[in-house]
């Protein structure tokens, strides 16, 4: 099925870190914001790393990244996708980086999960020339990390 991404990046002008997911789930998409499947332990994980209660809401989650310098969006624009699957995807448009780095001061890219991480340095990479840096996916179908060991790597986005 053909998919777009219909909600924009999270950012301003102070945002220094960027955090890329491949495209939103099922879920997300109906939600019209990053990570919302319960299961996905994105909010909570950045939570923790950044000493803040969990957000409950979109303008929580919001407000949280920003405080933290923290930019977060997606590397794909629309995409052939079955469900949330990342294997899955293919006829990939990426979206337009340029938006977040004409505006923001970004130091440090990161990956959200393998595929990300694949699909950031196929299609953006070559205009972004910012080398990324691939974490574990905060997944729910990356059951083969628990939470804690998800949090030790994580932790490179505060050095």
């Amino acid at each position: 099925m053909r998919a777009s991404h219909e909600f924009p990046p999270v950012f301003d002008e102070n945002s220094e870190i960027l955090i890329l997911g491949s495209f939103p789930s099922v879920k997300s998409r109906q939600e019209s914001f990053f990570y919302a499947n319960p299961q996905n332990r994105f909010w909570k994980l950045m939570a923790q790393l950044l000493n803040e209660s969990t957000p409950k809401d979109t303008k929580d989650k919001i407000v949280m990244l920003k405080k933290h310098k923290i930019a977060l969006w997606d590397v794909i624009e629309s995409c052939d996708i079955v469900g949330s699957s990342d294997s899955s995807i293919s006829n990939v448009v990426p979206v337009d980086i340029s938006q977040i780095l004409s505006r923001a001061n970004i130091i440090k890219v990161y990956a959200n999960g393998g595929k990300t991480f694949e699909l950031y340095n196929k299609y953006l990479y070559p205009k972004t020339q910012l080398d990324i840096t691939k974490l574990p996916s905060t997944s729910p179908a990356n059951a083969g990390y628990s939470f804690d060991k998800l949090l030790s790597e994580w932790k490179k986005i505060l050095e």
